[in-house]
């Protein structure tokens, strides 16, 4: 599969990423720059920078990873993750596959508040997000269609909206730890507060600081202790005060490097996701995995099974709660349904289209 140069800004070939994995083909880096990138909001960015990894051969089938808030695609080639998939054998083999992995908007080696214009940066949400992602795609890879897009939390939303907004793209659409319903109550009040804890701390100057606001690990610590780690997780874990205590003390005292502007973002990007009125359009066969004891996504409001109603080819794999399972962070260990992802992918019809669109 060849970049496509006409017309494009490739502003760096692909390199060798640093921790090269023992049990599939070495992950590379890439940029790639969207000229005049126009956001939801009605704000544009002359250029606009994508960072992106892949793994695998080009002439592999393309399957696009979609990472989660406040990460990259680092944050995806994990053992637990990519350790689980990738391999020769395992349901995501890259030997066989193209393993696309982008940084979205916002995150990783993508264009960012962080990278000068602070609390001047573009107003991005999940729609910008993944209109960035289809470019890059298309137009700096050349990908005309993908066999699978598979995203875990904000992946995941980034998954439901690729499924509505580009129909035809994708065979398939796995959206991990993710309802495509409105974002909304505790889910959305919760990152509220965490942003607004943020906001309002007097360092944070309006996002003009010279030092990174001290409110910022706490309230992090605290949103993800309130919305990730699992109920029985937590009951195991930290049985007792004193073990509860030492959690936390962890936590705290653990390092924490995020940029206040970048981290405000990522979280208010969220604010107006709702795929749901357009879930008729969707056409990829859809395998959605989601965690019996999910924080974010508490199975018991029935939405997921009122939304897959409306979809033609949908099913929902509901990974059972136990002491081993870590609430909404349980997508991100894939040996709870790698199963189940290979049965999926292997029910899948032949796709003669995936693949690369003629260099231009």
């Amino acid at each position: 599969m060849k970049l496509v140069q006409a017309g494009l800004s490739v502003i760096c070939t692909l390199m060798s990423f640093a921790a090269v994995a023992a049990d599939y083909p070495a992950p590379k880096q890439g940029e790639w720059i969207a000229k005049d990138f126009k956001f939801t909001n009605g704000e544009s960015l002359s250029e606009l920078k994508l960072g992106y990894t892949t793994v695998g051969d080009p002439s592999g089938q393309p399957i696009v990873v979609l990472h989660g808030t406040t990460g990259s695609a680092a944050s995806m080639l994990t053992p637990a993750f990519a350790g689980e998939l990738f391999g020769a054998g395992q349901p995501l083999d890259a030997t066989k596959y193209y393993v696309i992995v982008p940084d979205s908007i916002g995150h990783g080696r993508s264009s960012k508040p962080s990278n000068g214009m602070k609390a001047a940066f573009p107003k991005y949400n999940y729609d910008d997000m993944v209109v960035a992602q289809y470019r890059l795609l298309t137009e700096g890879l050349g990908i005309k269609r993908v066999r699978l897009i598979i995203g875990n939390s904000m992946g995941g939303m980034h998954a439901w909206i690729w499924g509505v907004k580009y129909p035809t793209y994708t065979d398939a659409i796995v959206p991990m730890a993710a309802q495509p319903s409105e974002m909304s109550a505790r889910n959305w009040m919760l990152r509220r507060l965490l942003i607004e804890t943020v906001r309002n701390d007097p360092d944070y100057a309006g996002g003009n600081y010279t030092a990174q606001p001290k409110a910022m690990k706490i309230a992090n610590t605290f949103f993800g202790v309130a919305t990730a780690g699992g109920t029985l997780a937590y009951q195991s874990l930290a049985p007792t005060r004193e073990k509860a205590d030492k959690l936390i003390d962890d936590r705290l005292n653990a390092a924490f490097t995020a940029d206040a502007n970048d981290y405000i973002y990522q979280w208010e990007s969220s604010r107006d996701y709702n795929p749901s009125p357009g879930l008729e359009k969707i056409e990829a066969a859809v395998l959605a995995i989601n965690a019996a004891d999910d924080e974010r996504n508490p199975p018991e409001t029935g939405l997921m099974e009122r939304e897959l109603k409306r979809i033609k080819n949908a099913k929902l794999y509901l990974i059972p709660a136990s002491n081993d399972t870590r609430g909404h962070l349980t997508t991100g260990a894939a040996k709870f349904y790698k199963q189940q992802l290979a049965d999926f992918i292997q029910s899948l019809p032949p796709s003669p289209t995936v693949g690369s669109a003629p260099a231009k």
